[in-house]
């Protein structure tokens, strides 16, 4: 399913660059709204993962570095029978993390030094083991090209809007084609609600799952709601300054503050915490009564 929805989201590219193109070109714009979104899908495929750890800031450590929490990713990785992620540190005192990578193969797991500090060996468990399903399930590589989709139709909006403003876009190109301005500001309207409707097609389910499946395998739900709760806390009292294109990959929204309080909520790319709390909780809840029916036998 995911890599039904990663070729989607390819072809969508395609079709949103092409548009612009016409748009704001006409013929020569479609032919170059086709060639960067080529472009744009090649860097992405390969490339979306490197992006995502130097946009956040973080450095690949190993045993040595870090002994503790790289035996503990092992031993999850080990347990789920995925390969061995790169594991990272984010220089960031908020506590979160995020997993990217094309394929279980060529994974990376990335925590903040705010998460190391903040939360007890069982909570830090759970967030790794969240962010180890999220590699199980094949969601880092639509996570990190809709980072990098994103990204770019911020960027090619900025471009826009410059054209507009020193008069470069609406004038007739060698096919005589001119541009509509009405339809050159819908499109730099309209081109960032396509970006954020993207990250919220794959975000919020994929979240739950998430929660689910690091529950299971860690065995804690309890914990992961508990890390999930501190996170949270802490994102309230400090904003990350992180992109807002990769804002999504993260277990919790790590802008925090306004961007999620405000009417941007509505298409808010996280499910509501407290909501994942109560399904972890009702997790919990049914295992432990499937383990006293089992004592009871």
């Amino acid at each position: 399913m995911n890599t039904l929805k990663t070729g989607i989201l390819m072809a969508g590219l395609f079709g949103l660059f092409m548009v612009l193109g016409r748009v704001f070109g006409g013929t020569a714009g479609l032919l170059l709204g086709f060639a960067f979104a080529l472009a744009t899908n090649f860097f992405a495929y390969w490339f979306s993962d490197r992006v995502a750890l130097s946009m956040s800031g973080a450095k690949a450590v190993d045993e040595a570095q870090a002994p503790g929490l790289y035996r503990m990713v092992r031993r999850l990785a080990q347990s789920a029978g995925l390969p061995m992620p790169s594991v990272h540190i984010i220089p960031s005192a908020q506590p979160n993390a995020f997993a990217t990578g094309r394929d279980p193969n060529h994974a990376a797991v990335a925590v903040t030094e705010g998460l190391l500090r903040s939360l007890d060996e069982e909570e830090l468990e759970g967030v790794l083991a969240h962010e180890l399903a999220h590699v199980q399930h094949r969601d880092i590589l639509i996570s990190s090209i809709a980072a990098t989709f994103a990204g770019a139709i911020t960027l090619l909006v900025h471009v826009l809007q410059i054209g507009m403003l020193f008069g470069g876009l609406g004038r007739s190109g060698d096919d005589g084609e001119g541009t509509n301005p009405l339809a050159a500001l819908a499109a730099i309207i309209f081109a960032p609600l396509a970006a954020m409707v993207i990250q919220l097609a794959i975000s919020r389910s994929r979240e739950y799952e998430a929660d689910r499946g690091g529950a299971i395998m860690s065995g804690k739900p309890l914990a992961l709601a508990s890390a999930l709760r501190r996170i949270e806390h802490a994102v309230e009292q400090r904003p990350m300054q992180v992109s807002p294109a990769s804002s999504h990959m993260f277990i919790i929204n790590p802008l925090g503050g306004d961007a999620v309080r405000s009417l941007a909520a509505l298409f808010r790319t996280h499910p509501l915490t407290e909501e994942r709390i109560a399904r972890l909780q009702a997790m919990a809840h049914d295992i432990g009564g499937r383990a006293r029916q089992a004592t009871s036998w």
